[in-house]
């Protein structure tokens, strides 16, 4: 395997508009809000970037699926543009073109993007798909809560655990990130909830009920990123560095194999196993200091938490009950709020959690900053359970 892109690439900075339901503005209003916060940020000019990716999920926020409209909204100076999509992994893959064109030595400073602006489009993430689409007649009657519900009673079953108590640790996950999302001001949903409320809430899709369910947002989030002598040349003394970028995307094994329990995702397994290879990271529970993670569902994060390896397989209820991934936990989770609360516009959801972890490393992130992050790991899970894409990546703290 190839040694990676660790440490050949640094954020030289980075920008988020507020998610939310953003009635006030286009899909162009919220990438120039992000864009002027990285370009400050970053203390350049646009006429420095060289190149830019462009991730968006709808092709109504793209002109004729291009990125034009991210050339032209900010006026880039006539360089290469590129729209990228991968199911909600999309913001991830917009960074990871820009960091392998950089480590490459392609181009020096190059601009990452993500964007959707899905309030206007309609779309609530729980109804059903399209109706006369490939989807539908491949899977009549799907909606991603139906999917995910699966991975809930499947873990349920694999491990013999009441759904009451599996219910109650899914809950922990949401009434915590609410919680974390009070202190983030960009945040879409910022209002505290109590187990009790997750628990009488109506239900979606056995066992998943309304709090268990992240809703979608209006939002943007970008990164400029070069390499470390440049950064360095531009008075950087230090920056965040990508220590890994890893994607996996499902090969059919899930819909072919019985020997896929349906309780875990073995494309996050993989990812992770290639991120912490990476990066060189030989215990995650002990050397990440933080994660972002795709919290679609609360049943999600909680598999998460044994398919990235913090928690012992079965045990990961137990590890939330007992406040492992609270904000002041061993391992921090959702610090932001998550896709939960902080919003999942889906095209910019995988830059949005890459700049709480920058934020955070850099201890910007003022009324939820934790005490002297040194690793931060962000993870998507694009599609369902059964065909995703996967990606794992790490950032951390680099002297120049």
């Amino acid at each position: 395997m190839a040694s990676g892109i660790r440490d050949k690439v640094v954020i030289l900075g980075m920008g988020c508009a507020r998610f939310g339901e953003r009635w006030d503005c286009g899909a162009d209003d919220l990438m120039l809000e992000a864009f002027e916060e990285a370009t400050r940020d970053a203390g350049i000019e646009r006429d420095q970037l060289e190149a830019a990716w462009l991730g968006v999920f709808y092709d109504e926020q793209s002109v004729s699926k291009s990125a034009l409209s991210l050339s032209m909204t900010l006026r880039l100076p006539q360089i290469p543009v590129s729209r990228v999509e991968n199911l909600c992994a999309t913001g991830t893959e917009a960074l990871r073109g820009a960091a392998y064109a950089v480590a490459s030595g392609a181009c020096d400073v190059a601009l990452a993007m993500g964007v959707e602006k899905l309030k206007d489009t309609g779309f609530g993430g729980l109804p059903e798909r399209t109706k006369g689409t490939f989807e539908d007649l491949w899977q009549p009657g799907f909606t991603p809560p139906g999917a995910f519900a699966q991975l809930g009673a499947a873990y349920a079953a694999k491990h013999n655990i009441p759904i009451d108590e599996l219910r109650r640790a899914m809950a922990h996950v949401s009434v915590k990130s609410h919680a974390n999302a009070l202190h983030a001001p960009k945040a879409h949903l910022r209002k505290a909830i109590t187990t009790e409320q997750v628990l009488s809430a109506p239900m979606i899709a056995w066992p998943l009920g309304v709090f268990d369910c992240c809703g979608v947002s209006d939002g943007a989030a970008c990164a400029i990123v070069t390499t470390p002598e440049i950064a360095k040349s531009l008075g950087r003394r230090d920056a965040v560095a990508i220590k890994a970028l890893q994607l996996v995307a499902s090969n059919g094994y899930e819909l072919s194999h019985a020997d896929w329990d349906g309780a875990h995702t073995p494309t996050t397994r993989r990812a992770a196993a290639r991120a912490y290879s990476e990066a060189g990271v030989k215990d995650p529970s002990r050397e990440v200091s933080m994660m972002e993670v795709h919290d679609c569902f609360s049943i999600t994060e909680l598999v998460l938490m044994e398919d990235l390896g913090f928690s012992a397989e079965g045990h990961a209820p137990t590890d939330i009950l007992d406040g492992r991934y609270d904000r002041d936990g061993r391992n921090p989770c959702q610090t932001d709020g998550g896709l939960k609360c902080f919003g999942h516009p889906v095209g910019a959801s995988g830059l949005r959690m890459v700049y709480e972890v920058y934020n955070q490393l850099l201890g910007r992130a003022g009324e939820r900053q934790l005490p002297s992050p040194s690793l931060g790991l962000t993870h998507n899970l694009g599609g369902i359970p059964n065909r995703n894409i996967a990606s794992v990546s790490l950032f951390g703290l680099k002297t120049l």
